[in-house]
This record gives structure tokens, C-alpha cells and sequence, in this order.
């Protein structure tokens, strides 16, 4: 059944690019708000690609004759595997059959429905499902796409990471603590003919003993009051955001040598402790090299509102009340704020492990995975030998700005900018801007300073002792790369 419907969903063209062709762009985007009206105008031919549409992104009841017209022969199995369900003359479906890709693949994600469609109440299970979301695609740009041996989607929900890792690693293990979860995962796999290893447990506990080249995971970092009505794919039982630092000092062991694990998650701005030099302690005892990102921070009645409207709290009479009561326990537990990010480890066993802790709120150009590569890249050859004693090269896509007055003899400033991952800025003065230019790895950053210590009539020795911080500043930045 499932390579049927698999050849199926592709003959009538239900991708992301047949999806959108067939909607336009302001039906697209305006589905992308959760207003299915401009798309149900754009779906009423009955063809089978408006009946798949309908059927599974615009959740409406079909005809039977269209579903079968559609999907010959799959629909009393798609209604025994519940995914589809039928009343009379008429079938819906159950879950969400989703298009999904990248600019090689085209798949298909298995969740629960999208809920909250045409401004409706939100109302999701505890076991829900969640499907393509905001934090999934970051999480995919994140990930480094390396071939590599064996991978662990960490917490798999959908499976939607999975199927990434599929792509470039011999063997993929996805592990989830909720059934529903694991059953849309190994859906979401099958559908797409990937073969991954889908386990029952609790964070490291399905693969105990296991090493793996890759973890990567989108962990439940939502920091709520304790509630019976908790949401798996969001919540855990751990305090506060506990599950993040499990997560965090759990990697260490089951990662093999030069392996990574990477992270989105949230965490705690607690009361009385920099936020990051909690994050610096969680990292510590692990021995990894570690890159903790943060991206946003975001105040506590902010933050209250954007999850209790992530459950649909906000169309029940209790939503005052439970606005409250994550207030009053913010307060309890000491909670200033909560900050979100990425947080990259890295097993490089070497004596003293590289910790970078840092916040950029600031532009960030995806994907993020070629520049995590070129920090893990940076970091062995700053602790390879002397930074001088090694020629650098100028990071792709950087360009150099000068501001003066027109006319001038000399720029009055010199900046240099990333254009692609972290958009860093530099000012640099003369002796910055020439080293930088000329950094082409030929000559070593030494041989570089000595030749402008000449031009300038400089003493040589000074002039690389003076620089010699400047030249490590730049590669860490990542305006000089190996």
C-alpha cells in the first residue's frame, strides 16, 4: 500500500512545486495564515491533485468518487491504517499528508492536522502530532549534510528529520516517547521508501551503549507549570528546562570520535545567574568543543502567550487564569526570561575543549550548516600551532565597505561583512584591512604582518605581537577561514 500510494502522490503531481503551481501564490501563502478560503476557490475542478489538496491541507470532506478517482485502490487500506476515514459518500482525513522537500527531494510528512484552520479553536491531544513547523525547518538548515555512518533523530515527531538524514547516513535511528509520534514516523519513512530505525524511550535510553557521527534533535523545550493536560511534543516532565541539559550532557557518550549533536531548544534566563555561563556549566563536564547560539529572548508575558495560544488557551474562559499561573510560578522558580537558540557539540577529545557562549539576535543568511562545519574547521586550526604561522584564506561572500568623505586620500573607516550565516560586521583599521585582502593562503599570517610592517616602516616583531589578537579575532569570527 504504501508504494502505491507513494507512486500515486507523485503522478498527480502533489509536491510542494504542484501544490503551489496549482494554488497560486496568494492562495499559498494565505493557507501558510491558516485561511483555507482562496485555496478551496482554487480546488473546486475535482481533479485529482484538488482532491488530495482538499482532502488532507484543507481538511474538507470528499466525495467518494473523487477520492477513488484519485487514489484507485488505496482507500479501504488508507482507512484501515487511519489515515482516512468515511461517512456515506463522503471521506476526510485523519491525519495530514503533507508535501515536503528540498531542492533534490520530494517527500511527504505524515502528522496530526493542522489545527485552527479559518480561525477556529485550536484543540490538540496530549499525543499530538506536529507537522512542518518553523523550528523543524531551522533545525534541517542547521544540520550539517556530511555523509556519515549512523545518525539519531533525538525526539523524531513526524520524522521530518529523518528523512534529511537518510539522504547522506548508512543507518538513521529516530526514537520519540509517544506512540502516535513513532507511528507517523515510520509512515513519514515508509512513504518516502527510507528505511530508519524507529525506537520507543526516553531521550539516550533506546540507544544505550550506542555511538553515533550525528545527533540531531528539536527537543520538547517548552518551560511550563506542572499540568495534567501537558503536550508531548512540546513538554516533558523534567523540571524547568532540564530535558535541554539532558540532552546536552547525554551527547558526550554516545557520540563517536569527531561526531556532532545538534540542538534547537530554549532555556531558562534565571534569577542571579548569567544566562550564559549557565549554559557554559551545563557544556563543561561533557570534555566537547561546544558553539551556543542565542537568537531571541523573550520576556516571560510574551512567552505565556505565545504557548498558551500554541494550545488554544486563548478561546476558553480559564485563559486569564492559566496567564496567571504561569506568572505566579515564572516568579517561584526564579525565571527572568527565556532565551532560544542553537547550541552545536562537537567530540573532538582534545585536553582543552573550545567553548564559544554568545547572543546574536542579529541577521543570520540559512542555511546554517556549512558555517558550523567551517566553526568546527576554525577551531582545530587555532589549536593547531601558531595562528601566524598558518596562511588563511578570505571567507566566502565577504566584502568590505569604507566610509569618508568623497575625495579623501584614506577611508575614515573600513568594515568587512559576512554575507552568509551570522552576518558579522569588522572595523578594521589599515594594517586589519590589508591582511585581510591579502589572505589568499599563500603566505602565512606572519609573512603578511612582516610585509606591512615594511610598507609602514614599522618594527616587524612589534607589529605581529600588536596583531597577533586581531588575526585570532578574525578567525573566530569567521572572516578568516583554514
Amino acid at each position: 500500500m504504501i508504494e502505491q500510494l507513494r507512486d500515486r502522490l507523485r503522478q498527480t503531481g502533489f509536491t510542494v512545486d504542484g501544490v503551489f503551481g496549482l494554488l497560486g501564490a496568494d492562495a499559498h501563502h494565505a493557507l501558510g495564515r491558516n485561511e483555507t478560503t482562496p485555496a478551496r476557490r482554487a480546488t473546486s475542478d475535482g481533479s485529482p491533485l484538488a482532491t488530495l489538496v482538499r482532502l488532507f491541507q484543507l481538511q474538507l470532506s470528499v466525495p467518494r468518487a473523487h477520492v477513488e478517482r484519485a487514489l484507485p485502490g488505496l482507500l479501504e487500506a488508507l482507512v484501515a491504517e487511519e489515515v482516512l476515514t468515511v461517512s456515506g459518500d463522503e471521506v476526510r482525513a485523519l491525519v495530514d499528508v503533507r508535501p515536503y522537500g528540498d531542492e533534490d527531494h520530494d517527500w511527504w510528512v505524515v502528522a496530526d492536522l493542522t489545527p485552527g484552520l479559518d480561525q477556529q479553536p485550536v484543540e490538540v491531544g496530549s499525543d499530538h502530532v506536529l507537522g512542518i513547523s518553523e523550528a523543524s525547518n531551522s533545525l534541517a538548515q542547521l544540520t550539517r549534510r556530511d555523509p556519515v555512518g549512523r545518525a539519531l533523530d533525538l525526539g523524531t515527531g513526524c520524522g521530518v528529520q529523518a528523512l534529511h538524514l537518510a539522504t547522506h547516513a548508512d543507518v538513521v535511528v529516530a526514537t520519540d516517547v509517544n506512540p502516535r509520534a513513532l507511528w507517523a514516523a515510520r509512515l513519514t519513512a515508509g512513504l518516502n521508501g527510507f528505511d530508519v530505525d524507529v525506537r520507543d524511550g526516553s531521550l539516550f535510553e533506546p540507544v544505550a551503549g550506542e555511538r553515533f557521527d550525528l545527533i540531531t534533535t528539536n527537543p520538547p523545550f517548552v518551560v511550563s507549570p506542572p499540568s495534567e493536560e501537558r503536550l508531548v511534543y512540546r513538554e516533558t516532565s523534567f523540571p524547568g528546562d532540564d530535558v535541554v541539559r539532558r540532552v546536552v550532557q547525554g551527547a558526550a557518550q554516545h557520540l563517536e570520535p569527531g561526531g556532532w549533536c545538534q540542538v534547537l531548544a530554549a532555556w531558562v534566563h534565571a534569577d542571579g545567574q548569567p544566562w550564559d555561563e549557565r549554559l557554559s556549566g551545563w557544556v563543561a563536564p561533557t570534555g566537547l568543543d561546544a558553539w551556543v547560539l542565542q537568537r531571541e529572548v523573550l520576556d516571560l508575558a510574551s512567552y505565556t502567550e505565545m504557548w498558551l495560544a500554541d494550545a488554544g488557551a486563548r478561546s476558553r474562559p480559564d485563559y486569564v487564569e492559566q496567564y496567571d499561573r504561569w506568572l505566579a510560578w515564572f516568579t517561584e522558580q526564579g525565571v527572568e526570561a527565556m532565551g532560544f537558540g542553537w547550541i552545536q557539540l562537537r567530540r573532538a577529545d582534545r585536553e582543552v575543549p573550545s567553548v564559544r557562549v554568545e547572543s546574536w539576535p542579529y541577521e543570520v543568511v540559512q542555511p546554517m550548516a556549512p558555517h558550523v562545519t567551517a566553526w568546527g574547521e576554525r577551531t582545530d586550526a587555532l589549536a593547531d600551532g601558531d595562528v601566524l604561522d598558518r596562511a588563511w584564506h578570505q571567507a566566502d561572500g565577504l566584502v568590505q565597505d569604507t566610509y569618508g568623505r568623497p575625495g579623501a586620500g584614506d577611508p575614515e573607516r573600513i568594515v568587512a561583512r559576512l554575507t552568509s550565516g551570522p552576518c558579522r560586521t569588522a572595523s578594521l583599521d589599515t594594517v586589519e584591512a590589508g591582511l585581510l585582502g591579502a589572505s589568499d593562503g599563500d603566505l602565512t599570517a606572519g609573512q603578511l604582518l612582516d610585509a606591512l610592517a615594511e610598507l609602514l616602516g614599522q618594527d616587524a616583531n612589534e607589529v605581529r605581537e600588536r596583531y597577533r589578537p586581531s588575526v585570532e579575532n578574525l578567525v573566530e569570527e569567521g572572516f578568516l577561514t583554514p
